[in-house]
């Protein structure tokens, strides 16, 4: 049998599924059956063609869920039928009959996937769920008779191996590689048992995932701590009256509601004097999917990693870390792990530090407790205090979610030259009324760049966390084609009439997803598999966009007081940024804790895998801390085991976090610092116009001059630097 590994280029860059099946899609109908299936549901609205203003919208107002099966359906038979149309034309394939081909088919599957997308994560509900699990199999059976389709993957393979791939653009050549090593990394290689039984496993793993990701949120919506007004002592007013209006959501008028959730549960844990509410709180949220109920993941993580293992082991690699790093910046395990363990060490050391400060206090006021994990928010607060004289409720007072959505459209505007209006409500649909929609569009010509959609606010039946996403990306090989991004976010919105004040942590991570919004927003490329990602490379943007938020310009014109409307005080600023390496120890631990973690899984033989007692083995082993626990803990670790994105790839933060270290240096050493044109302009031109259309490595190099060095991440976290450390 002939291996993927003897397909492959070794210094490629790949992506999973390229092109318009980068979205789940799939089904066991035959495409003889596409014509039937497609006049049968002529008018369900999730099958048509986008329609009305800005080159045509979702119509999230008419999206009914007993729609949803027969759209899907239709829609992946009449993508198979496109896929061997291709697949059988007669003629020689060449770039315009085959690739050109594969990234036009599919565009109905896409358009559906946008209302799926949507009903999976703002959007839930118990019949969906129950739909969702009877689609999963039929989406990956769909998927695996594209990735195996023979004939397809022939004509594929001998346009990239043609004398015409030379006379191509560099866009189109990558494409074709892409596309090609996309297919031979995916099965397109094996054959008979092997190729069926790839084919089921993935089947298999579809399920799973789609299991493991409901068992989360069922424990998320279940699991809701209610406390009185006796239970309130130390909280802020802006917390106090969003967890009442919380509780009044869910009829529970006069008590307050703590969400299982990290916008309700970090909070509390900061500030709440009540110990055994905050163990109560910590235990509840850190225990999602490992309750021994209905709802434990457990059995379920063990099967995904043994179907993973067994998988990749069909394509010849020892593990499945190793097939699924091959198309990263990092390029195998070893590496990945190498940069863990260059920041590890000192992650610990800083951790020890921190926690010796928090005992100090608890001492000195005779608490009589040594710290716990449930501690460890509420006494950084007070180190916090004591060291910096920094208050992060009085910070918050400044931090109102409008202001600071403002301030991003003024980045925006800086660096990208981007103009953000408001749309009136009404004009574009959306899928729920806490949604606003803002038309984007280039500063100097008025020219349309697309549309973006806010969904900010954390509600019964929406996934957990904060994510972009797009319903139409930029291409302009098929007509131009403009942008409709999205960002949603799990704010605990402010009471009826006040603004919404979120803390310092929130206010990053709404820069961050916003980045993701402006990678999409200023792509200038041509096909859509240069949109498709490299997951250690992904982060980079956005992560490098969260360090606008403390600049001089956005500090003195968008962070004010919501009452007073006065701007944040020097003096309070300058404390902020003395503080800024703060308790790095402790977010540094918990975020590696859980890029470690997801390394070991997926570097062990599952065999000897017990995942209820892997966890705290191999912490134990590393040394971890037992103040802290992962970020993400195994039954809940939704990035590696409610799909495939991020699986043996959550250390693409870290390695993402060292090239944001580095470009945020080149920006500092500029004339005009971070609204420095020049560095702007290349940031723009290599970093997030260029999407995938090069190689990242090389893009960031354009943009350097270099390659990046993890000496600038350890500068920038406060950690020591002994030597020359090369990532």
């Amino acid at each position: 049998m002939l291996t993927i590994k003897k397909t492959l280029t070794a210094t490629a860059i790949v992506l999973a599924l390229a092109g318009c099946t980068d979205a789940p899609s799939g089904n066991e109908n035959t495409a003889s059956g596409a014509a039937e299936t497609t006049s049968q549901t002529v008018e369900n609205t999730l099958l048509q063609p986008f329609k009305g203003p800005y080159g045509g919208v979702p119509a999230f107002e008419d999206m009914q869920l007993a729609d949803l099966m027969p759209a899907m359906e239709a829609a992946m038979a009449e993508h198979l039928a496109e896929i061997d149309a291709i697949a059988n034309n007669p003629e020689a394939p060449d770039f315009a009959n085959t690739i050109v081909a594969y990234e036009k088919a599919g565009d109905t599957i896409g358009r559906v996937y946008t209302y799926y997308g949507i009903w999976s994560s703002n959007v839930s509900s118990p019949e969906f769920r129950e739909l969702q699990r009877e689609l999963s199999p039929k989406l990956s059976a769909y998927r695996s008779k594209i990735n195996q389709n023979s004939k397809l993957f022939e004509r594929i393979k001998a346009v990239y191996e043609s004398d015409e791939l030379n006379t191509l653009t560099d866009e189109e050549q990558r494409i074709t590689w892409l596309i090609y090593n996309s297919f031979a990394r995916n099965g397109a290689t094996l054959e008979g048992e092997a190729k069926a039984r790839y084919a089921e496993i993935n089947k298999e793993l579809a399920s799973l995932h789609t299991r493991f990701s409901n068992n989360v949120l069922a424990d998320e919506e279940n699991y809701v701590t209610y406390i009185t007004a006796e239970q309130l002592d130390g909280l802020p007013e802006s917390f106090v009256k969003a967890a009442a209006a919380a509780a009044a959501d869910r009829g529970k008028e006069g008590m307050y509601a703590i969400t299982n959730t990290r916008s309700s549960m970090d909070p509390f844990l900061t500030y709440s004097t009540q110990r055994d509410l905050r163990e109560k709180v910590w235990r509840t949220y850190y225990d999602r999917g490992d309750n021994g109920d209905e709802f434990d993941n457990n059995d379920i993580i063990k099967q995904i990693l043994t179907l993973r293992h067994e998988r990749v082991q069909l394509l010849g690699y020892d593990n499945y870390a190793q097939w699924r790093l091959e198309d990263r910046m990092a390029k195998n395990p070893e590496n990945a792990m190498a940069l863990m363990m260059k920041v590890w060490p000192a992650a610990l050391a800083r951790v020890e530090e921190e926690v010796a400060d928090m005992q100090a206090i608890a001492d000195t006021e005779g608490a009589d407790i040594e710290i716990k994990p449930w501690d460890y928010r509420f006494y950084a607060e007070k180190v916090r205090l004591a060291k910096y004289d920094l208050d992060s409720n009085e910070v918050k007072q400044y931090l109102q979610l409008d202001k600071l959505r403002e301030a991003m459209f003024y980045v925006a505007g800086r660096l990208f030259n981007f103009d953000f209006k408001p749309i009136p409500a009404g004009t574009v649909p959306v899928f729920h009324p806490d949604v606003k929609v803002w038309e984007v569009a280039d500063k100097d010509s008025g020219e349309l760049v697309g549309l973006w959609y806010l969904d900010p606010f954390a509600r019964q039946g929406k996934r957990s966390g904060a994510w972009a996403t797009t319903y139409r990306r930029h291409t302009t090989f098929d007509g131009d084609k403009n942008v409709l991004s999205s960002n949603n976010s799990n704010f605990v919105k402010g009471p009826e009439g006040e603004p919404t004040l979120i803390s310092w942590d929130d206010a990053e991570t709404y820069f961050h997803e916003f980045g993701h919004a402006l990678h999409f927003l200023s792509a200038n490329v041509k096909y859509p598999t240069s949109h498709s990602g490299v997951r250690d490379y992904t982060e980079f943007q956005s992560q490098l966009l969260e360090r606008w938020l403390t600049t001089d310009e956005v500090i003195d014109e968008y962070l004010v007081h919501y009452e007073t409307g006065e701007p944040i005080p020097d003096n309070l600023i300058a404390k902020i940024k003395k503080a800024s390496t703060f308790n790095e120890g402790f977010k540094t631990t918990e975020y590696m804790a859980s890029a470690i973690m997801d390394l070991l899984y997926h570097t062990t033989d599952p065999a000897g895998i017990e995942p209820d007692s892997f966890e705290r083995e191999q912490l134990k082993a590393l040394g971890m801390p037992e103040e802290i626990v992962m970020r993400h803990r195994t039954p809940h670790f939704g990035h590696v085991f409610s799909g495939e994105g991020y699986s043996a790839g959550y250390y693409g933060y870290m390695w993402a976090e060292v090239l944001t270290a580095d470009a945020a240096e080149a920006f500092e050493e500029a004339p005009g610092g971070f609204y420095d044109e020049e560095v702007s302009a290349k940031l723009v031109k290599y970093l997030f116009s260029v999407r995938n259309a090069m190689d990242p490595a090389e893009a960031y190099r354009m943009f350097r001059g270099r390659d990046a060095n993890v000496e600038a991440l350890m500068r920038d976290r406060g950690f020591p630097v002994t030597s020359e450390q090369d990532k």
